[in-house]
């Protein structure tokens, strides 16, 4: 079973927080979901596990309201395209029965305000938290454009607390803006601290390596290399769970870290040892296609369009010589889930509970977020 959905599940029981009392509007925010064919992954999860959970229950199945966010840049366009066929093949699998689904662009940073307070029901964000705000900055890393196993202890500080300030600021945004026991469902590509793996790390640092041969052609200015560091890191487990108990919002329902194959969406085109080298072929491929998808506006608005097809052929070939060496490239994904705490109120200054406005279940039931579970229960008496 996709790991995803075993994280992603509904409250179970008759109790305050369970889904069967709070299940009239879910509002569910993607952050980061680019455009390709994943971009609807989400809501399409959150549809099956939520009908499979009320056929259980004998529930009138929710209306749900989806908030697709990514920056400005991102192809929303291709996205609204695909709801019509996206529409139909969920109304195949479901019928009438589920209940109706709205989705809309949310644009801009989740490192920035996004939603009201009190908001949101769910939050999930995958493959995205490892882009920082901004790379540290006066970082003098000429060499290279991100951490390597020779990266001074310094530039290796920098990062960790860039990546600190980023990810703090993130967790108490997304508390401001779920509902009281809101879930969130984090994955984001991580770092093996015994380093015992090629991580993902090894392909950021191979675009600097293949940048500085095409600066000794002449190729490309010395100058702007120079000033040029990858916004992006991979936070080791333990670094992730100091910032989430720092930050103090949630209660921490799991954090785990899976070690994946770069290559592990590609369905293998051969198993004989004879033909390795198609198959060798096939990983770097993929592999510079992800990286290219990834990487390419950041690196065209720096460097320029004209030497986009030269700089991913020849980081392909650093790819397969790679591969070749290790056989096996691996990379840790940090999976990280959380409840929302209770009474947050006071911690940002907003105020008393009373000043914050009415907070509402998923029922639209107002309630006090310190009030206790009798109170709640004599108030909808």
């Amino acid at each position: 079973m996709d790991r995803q959905q075993v994280v992603l599940h509904m409250n179970h029981g008759m109790g305050d927080n369970s889904y069967a009392h709070n299940s009239i509007v879910q509002q569910v925010a993607d952050l980061g979901c680019s455009s390709g064919p994943n971009a609807l992954q989400l809501v399409s999860n959150v549809i099956d596990i939520v009908d499979t959970t009320t056929c259980n229950l004998n529930l009138k199945p929710p209306i749900f309201q989806f908030f697709l966010n990514d920056l400005f840049g991102n192809d929303f366009n291709s996205i609204f395209k695909s709801l019509p066929q996206f529409s139909e093949i969920i109304e195949e699998k479901k019928g009438h029965k589920c209940g109706a689904c709205f989705i809309n662009a949310t644009p801009g940073t989740f490192y920035k305000s996004l939603f009201p307070n009190n908001f949101l029901h769910f939050v999930h964000s995958s493959f995205s938290l490892h882009w920082l705000s901004q790379a540290p900055k006066e970082l003098g890393n000429e060499e290279n454009v991100h951490l390597t196993s020779t990266t001074p202890p310094a530039m290796h500080e920098a990062y960790l607390e860039q990546f600190q300030k980023d990810f703090k600021l993130f967790l108490k945004l997304r508390s401001q803006e779920l509902v009281p026991k809101g879930g969130m469902v984090l994955t984001l590509i991580g770092r093996d601290k015994s380093q015992k793996t090629h991580d993902i790390r090894t392909a950021w640092s191979l675009i600097g390596t293949t940048l500085n041969d095409m600066v000794l052609e002449n190729l490309i200015e010395a100058i702007k290399l120079e000033s040029f560091d990858l916004p992006l890191y991979n936070p080791t487990i333990e670094e992730a769970k100091e910032v989430i108990e720092d930050e103090g919002s949630f209660t921490l329902q799991r954090l785990e870290s899976v070690i994946l194959d770069w290559s592990t969406n590609i369905k293998e085109a051969v198993d004989d040892d004879n033909n390795n080298n198609l198959d060798l072929n096939t990983k770097a491929e993929f592999t510079t296609k992800f990286i290219r998808a990834a990487l390419e506006p950041l690196l065209k608005a720096k460097f320029g369009e004209e030497i986009m097809d030269e700089l991913f052929v020849r980081y392909k070939n650093k790819i397969v010589q790679l591969i070749m060496g290790v056989k096996i490239l691996e990379f840790p994904t940090l999976i990280i889930s959380l409840i929302k705490k209770l009474e947050l109120s006071d911690r940002w200054g907003i105020g008393s509970p009373q000043k914050m406005g009415p907070v509402r279940n998923g029922n639209g039931e107002q309630y006090s977020p310190t009030a206790r579970n009798g109170d709640r229960d004599r108030d909808r008496e």
